[in-house]
């Protein structure tokens, strides 16, 4: 039988977990502190500010929002992040994405302090991962690996196979999994849009992590026997429902399962673990920032 591994469960584990250091650290004197900085009136990325302000409040750490007009010129999005490099209450912040077309995002990022960078996409920040000295291990990858841990599943000397390349997901992920670490040593095969003959490369694989952004791409006769599927997709689908829509992952889940021995949902799976790694890299900001000691999950 499969085992669903539930995102939601070990996100909470991890929430309330944090909620001890976060205590020490209040009790010393400092709250941690996150800002979210939101250029324009996306509706999806409002709702994912909402919902990460929402996880703040829940955990006790300071949650500090700013709007920046989407008309408004680049430079009133860098005055911003000025300030919150320079301000001592905020710890860590982000900026969501996407920003306005007329906004250069790569600039955006190299204008972010690295030691409040809790995305982790500061090109220092990238560097020190890629070198096995991570200051912040970005939120998605991070949450993957924890998600495989809660499954009590060993990366070492397996064959892993990510499908996806991305600055956020792929490339990060596939950096930390060949890491000499505990939760590394696996060999790595990253696939993208290019890659000629999928099917082999998922098939051969112990564990398989989608995250190209297609939907329902990888089904149950792509994988071995026994595969672990982390599906990090998370794609809006045309469907009879009130919403018109539903939510599916990178991989047909049900035919995925009948070789699967353990796969996340969508939703439900990977996405609470990204928001609890941010809540998990603030914490850390703080811990850094401040010199004051706090055990992490």
């Amino acid at each position: 039988m499969t085992e669903i591994i539930d995102g939601e469960a070990v996100a909470s584990e991890i929430r309330d977990d944090l909620t001890d250091a976060i205590e020490t650290l209040t009790a010393e004197g400092t709250r941690p502190g996150l800002a979210t900085v939101l250029m324009g009136d996306d509706p999806a990325s409002e709702t994912y500010v909402n919902m990460k302000q929402r996880d703040c409040e829940e955990v006790g750490i300071e949650g500090i929002h700013v709007d920046v007009d989407g008309d408004a010129p680049p430079e009133e999005l860098y005055e911003t992040i000025a300030d919150l490099n320079d301000d001592p209450e905020v710890h860590g912040y982000i900026v969501q994405a996407p920003v306005p077309d007329h906004v250069e995002y790569r600039e955006v990022i190299r204008r972010v302090d690295p030691a409040k960078d809790v995305d982790g996409f500061h090109p220092e920040n990238v560097g020190r991962l890629v070198a096995g000295d991570a200051r912040f291990r970005p939120c998605t990858p991070h949450g993957v690996q924890k998600l495989l841990e809660a499954a009590d599943v060993e990366t070492e000397g397996k064959d892993v196979t990510i499908v996806g390349r991305s600055d956020i997901v792929g490339k990060p992920l596939a950096n930390l999994l060949i890491q000499k670490a505990e939760d590394g040593n696996a060999t790595v095969t990253v696939c993208h849009s290019r890659t000629e003959g999928l099917e082999e490369k998922t098939k051969a694989a112990d564990v398989v992590v989608a995250a190209c952004g297609v939907p329902e791409l990888i089904d149950g006769s792509m994988l071995s026997e026994g595969a672990v599927v982390i599906d990090v997709g998370v794609n809006r689908v045309d469907a009879d429902t009130e919403k018109g829509y539903e939510l599916v992952g990178d991989v047909e889940f049900e035919s995925a399962t009948e070789n699967a021995s353990a796969i996340t949902p969508v939703p439900g799976g990977v996405g609470p673990m990204t928001r609890a790694m941010l809540l998990y890299n603030t914490v850390t900001a703080a811990s850094e920032q401040t010199g004051i000691d706090v055990e992490l999950p």
